[in-house]
């Protein structure tokens, strides 16, 4: 098996590395790659614990992801269940590098702990922080630094990523390659 890791530059700007990168790619490259994992806002001081819709469980937005995103969820789910923390489904909503992957039909998955939405008091209940207050206030703002970092999200998902790289990377597939990315 072969493991990538990529930084993306521009996704702010329209996901231009991880288009440029996925556009690069020929056919049997594509068709190679096993398995996307987006590991997006990782340490959110106020954080929440979701991960990529990859089955469409929540029945909302834009739908499950290619064939095999459903798989990367449930090792997630499994992941965080076993350290007794639930998740919950966020959406392939095309804000994060995911998007140009299961555009060509790479499953995709992974964790994000929240950016400049607002943390629901069932929300709060669940994982404990702030409601009514974003996941994380500095989202895009100056004060986006490494002392803006909830370190038990971070240690959490940190293990989230080992473990899922692991599982995906170890895992019987004809494909060869998985990516991980920004975290």
């Amino acid at each position: 098996r072969h493991l990538r890791f990529a930084w993306w530059g521009a996704e702010e700007l329209g996901l231009r590395g991880s288009t440029a990168y996925v556009n690069s790619l020929a056919t049997a490259q594509r068709n190679a790659s096993a398995a996307y994992l987006n590991f997006d806002m990782v340490g959110s001081p106020n954080a929440g614990y979701f991960l990529y819709d990859g089955d469409n469980s929540d029945g909302t937005g834009s739908g499950p992801g290619p064939a095999g995103s459903a798989q990367i969820e449930q090792t997630l789910a499994a992941y965080f269940a076993s350290i007794g923390v639930p998740t919950r489904g966020t959406d392939f909503d095309g804000r994060s590098d995911y998007g140009p992957f299961i555009s060509f039909g790479i499953p995709a998955g992974g964790t994000f702990t929240g950016a400049e939405g607002i943390k629901s008091s069932a929300q709060a209940q669940l994982w404990g922080g702030q409601a009514g207050v974003a996941f994380d206030v500095c989202y895009h703002r100056a004060c986006d630094t490494s002392s803006n970092i909830n370190d038990t999200a971070l240690d959490r998902n940190a293990d989230a990523v080992a473990y899922a790289v692991w599982t995906e990377s170890a895992a019987e597939q004809p494909a060869t390659t998985v990516f991980a990315d920004d975290f």
